[in-house]
C-alpha cells in the first residue's frame, strides 16, 4: 500500500515536471513567432509584413524568412492545444498594430483587421495539420478575442458605424488592460487606446460646448460629439450648476475628513448618508436606501470595529459600485434596472460620481463594470434600450466634465431686463471650458466677476 503511494506521488510529481516543461517549451516556441513578426515589422514596409503573416498564419507556407517560424507553429499546432494557438495569434495581431500605431501606421492596422475578416477557406485540403489551423482561425475570428481586436479600429474611423456602442469604446477597452490574462502588447494598447479616445471626447465636448452658442456660422461650430442632441448644452449647464461649497469634490473631501476617525461599522452608515445627501427625487432615495442598507449592513462585517483605511475603503466603493451595476460581471445588478426604471439616469450617475470622488482608485473598476453592461446590451437596437443608452451617455458625459484636467465654468452673460441674477434662467448662461492648468480651451476676452458664476440654487439637485 506505502508503495502504491509512493507510486502514485512519484506519477504525480513527473506529470507536473512534464506539464512545466511543456509549458516551457510552449512559451519558447510562441517567442520565436513574436520575435520573427517583431524584426519583420521594425525593419520591413507594412506590405511585406502582411504578406508575411498571411503565409505563415492563413496559408502555412514556407518563405525565405519565415522557416523558423513555421517550425515553431508546426509545433504549436501538432500539440492540438487551440488556446495556445489563439494566444500566439493574439499576441502576434498586437505587437503589429502597437508598433504601427507608434510609428503612425493605422492605415497599416486597417488592412490587418481587414486581413483577418475577409478569411475564407480556399481549396479541401488533406492535411490534417492544416485543416486544423484553418479551424482554429475559423473559431478565432468568431471569438471574444477578435471582437476585442476590433474595438482598435474605432480610433482609425473604421467601426461599425450604426451601432451605439461604438461611442463608448474608451470603456469596451477597459476590461482588456485590466485582464492580467491577457497579452502585455494587447493591454498596453487598449490602455493607450481608452486614454486617447477618453481625451478627444473630452476636447469635443469642451469645443462643442464653447462655441455651439456662440454668434458663429453653422459650418464654424464643432460637431456634437453626444448623443444627446441640442439638449447636451442644457443638460451641462446643469451638471456645472452644482459648484460652490457644496460641489461634488468638495462634499467627498468634507466626508472623508469626517469619518476618517469611525470604524467601519459607522463608516457605512455615514457612506449611505453621504450618497444620497441632496438627491430631491424621493422614489430613488426610498429605494435606494431599503435595497443598499441590506447589502452593506452585511458588508465585511469582521472588520466593524476597525477603523477604515485605504485597502477597506477601496474594497467597500467596488462592491458599492458592482451593487449599483453589476454583481456577477456579466448581468445588470437588480438595484440597477430598478433605480433606472425611474427613469432618473443623472441621478445614479451622481452617486456613482460620488464614490469615485471619495476613492479614486475605483475608477477603473467602474469602468470595467460599465464595459460590462455595455456588452449585455451590446445586441439589443437602440431604439429598445434607449433608457439604458440614455444612461451610457449621460455617465460619459459626467465623467468628462468631472475629469482631472479640464473644468467647465458658466458665465452670466449680459441681458437687458434681468435683476435678480440668482433666478436667472439658464439660457442666460453660457458654458466655458479651461485646462486645469488654466490654459482655456476656448479663450474668453476680460476678467470673470465672481458673482456673475451662477449660483448652485439655480437648479434643481440631481
Amino acid at each position: 500500500m506505502v508503495r502504491d503511494i509512493l507510486s502514485s506521488e512519484g506519477h504525480s510529481s513527473e506529470s507536473r515536471i512534464s506539464f512545466k516543461k511543456q509549458g516551457l517549451l510552449t512559451q519558447q516556441t510562441q517567442d520565436i513567432i513574436y520575435q520573427f513578426l517583431l524584426n519583420l515589422v521594425r525593419q520591413q514596409p507594412p506590405s511585406t509584413v502582411l504578406l508575411e503573416f498571411k503565409h505563415l498564419f492563413f496559408d502555412y507556407e514556407t518563405s525565405e524568412c519565415n522557416p523558423e517560424a513555421i517550425r515553431a507553429l508546426t509545433e504549436i499546432l501538432l500539440s492540438n492545444n487551440e488556446k495556445d494557438f489563439c494566444h500566439t495569434l493574439k499576441r502576434s495581431c498586437y505587437i503589429l498594430v502597437n508598433n504601427w500605431d507608434t510609428s503612425r501606421n493605422h492605415s497599416a492596422i486597417k488592412e490587418l483587421l481587414e486581413l483577418l475578416a475577409e478569411f475564407k477557406v480556399a481549396k479541401k485540403t488533406l492535411s490534417p495539420t492544416l485543416k486544423r489551423l484553418r479551424a482554429w482561425l475559423t473559431n478565432f475570428i468568431d471569438s471574444q478575442d477578435y471582437y476585442e481586436l476590433k474595438l482598435f479600429l474605432a480610433k482609425y474611423g473604421y467601426s461599425d458605424k450604426a451601432h451605439w456602442s461604438s461611442r463608448y469604446t474608451s470603456y469596451l477597452l477597459v476590461p482588456q488592460y485590466t485582464n492580467l490574462d491577457n497579452p502585455v502588447e494587447q493591454r498596453e494598447a487598449a490602455r493607450t487606446l481608452s486614454k486617447k479616445l477618453k481625451d478627444k471626447f473630452k476636447f469635443d465636448l469642451a469645443m462643442y460646448t464653447a462655441r455651439s452658442e456662440a454668434p458663429l456660422p453653422k459650418d464654424k461650430i464643432p460637431q456634437n460629439p453626444t448623443a444627446l442632441g441640442d439638449e447636451v448644452i442644457r443638460f451641462i449647464k446643469m451638471i456645472v450648476a452644482k459648484r460652490g461649497t457644496f460641489s461634488y469634490e468638495n462634499l467627498a473631501n468634507i466626508f472623508l475628513k469626517q469619518t476618517q476617525e469611525l470604524n467601519y461599522k459607522k463608516f457605512k452608515c455615514s457612506l449611505q448618508k453621504y450618497l444620497i445627501f441632496s438627491v430631491a427625487n424621493k422614489d430613488f432615495v426610498e429605494v435606494f436606501n431599503q435595497k443598499l442598507s441590506k447589502k452593506l449592513e452585511v458588508l465585511y462585517e469582521k472588520y466593524h470595529e476597525e477603523r477604515v483605511n485605504e485597502a477597506l475603503l477601496l474594497r467597500t466603493s467596488n462592491r458599492v459600485i458592482e451593487y449599483l451595476t453589476t454583481e456577477d460581471q456579466q448581468n445588470p445588478s437588480g438595484l440597477f434596472v430598478l433605480l433606472l426604471s425611474h427613469g432618473h439616469p443623472l441621478t445614479l450617475v451622481i452617486v456613482l460620481l460620488k464614490i469615485i470622488l471619495i476613492c479614486p482608485s475605483s475608477r477603473t473598476h467602474l469602468e470595467n463594470c460599465i464595459a460590462k453592461l455595455i456588452q449585455y446590451y451590446v445586441d439589443s437596437p437602440e431604439n429598445e434600450c434607449k433608457w439604458v443608452v440614455n444612461f451610457f451617455e449621460v455617465f460619459n458625459i459626467t465623467l468628462a466634465i468631472h475629469a482631472d484636467n479640464v473644468q467647465y465654468n458658466l458665465i452670466k452673460m449680459e441681458a437687458k431686463g434681468s435683476k435678480d441674477k440668482s433666478e436667472a434662467p439658464l439660457d442666460t448662461y453660457r458654458v466655458f471650458s479651461q485646462r486645469r492648468d488654466c490654459t482655456t480651451v476656448e479663450s474668453v476676452q476680460g476678467e470673470i466677476p465672481v458673482e456673475k458664476m451662477l449660483p448652485s440654487s439655480s437648479l434643481e439637485k440631481p
